[in-house]
């Protein structure tokens, strides 16, 4: 069994380099120290795409994981997103052996023009078929609470009555303030 990736040296140099390369930039964000999403392209450009790359326990002898499975590329094709991946994963062989994620999200950068040559924003509702990735993560479900709407008492509901019109609505004007100029009183003096 191959050491935690965390403790590898050559793995432990290439998060500290993305950290120090990326610092402050907001396309890039690092989900988990062994998982990271780069934005291709600026907010609201209609050819942005996000890819993910997330390295396996034998990274870099083995490939990462890449995947475009994030909401944000819900208007891309599937067939833009596989030949995305198609051209990723070719640079991913290429450099197999070596750190490469900062190397596949430039690669990603100076080619975006290329990649999404094709693209035409999809409909926003999505099917199945339109994920893809070269390899999926299991991620254990997120649970939910409901909010608990808040209970009035007949009394706070009666009061809340009271003051409200027939809508439900505060009269105009109830939370107004008088404002009066106040005038001083002249004092005469009293004749003795």
């Amino acid at each position: 069994m191959p050491p935690p990736l965390n403790t590898v040296p050559h793995v432990v140099m290439e998060l500290e380099a993305l950290r120090s390369i990326y610092e402050g930039d907001e396309s890039f964000r690092e989900l988990s120290p062994v998982s990271f999403q780069y934005r291709i392209g600026e907010n609201g450009d209609p050819k942005a795409f996000l890819i993910e790359v997330s390295w396996t326990e034998t990274y870099p002898q083995t490939p990462p994981i890449i995947s475009m499975n994030a909401f944000f590329n819900n208007t891309i094709s599937s067939a833009i997103k596989e030949s995305i991946l198609a051209k990723l994963q070719e640079a991913v062989e290429a450099n197999l052996g070596t750190a490469m994620t900062y190397t596949l999200f430039e690669y990603a950068k100076d080619n975006k023009e290329q990649f999404m040559e094709n693209h035409h924003p999809v409909n926003s509702a999505t099917s199945i078929s339109n994920i893809l990735s070269v390899e999926t993560p299991i991620v254990a479900p997120s649970s939910k609470k409901k909010d608990k709407k808040e209970q009035l008492t007949k009394a706070q509901k009666r009061k809340l009555a009271d003051k409200t019109d027939h809508k439900g609505e505060l009269p105009r004007g109830w939370n107004w303030v008088d404002v009066v100029k106040p005038h001083s009183a002249r004092l005469v003096p009293a004749m003795a």
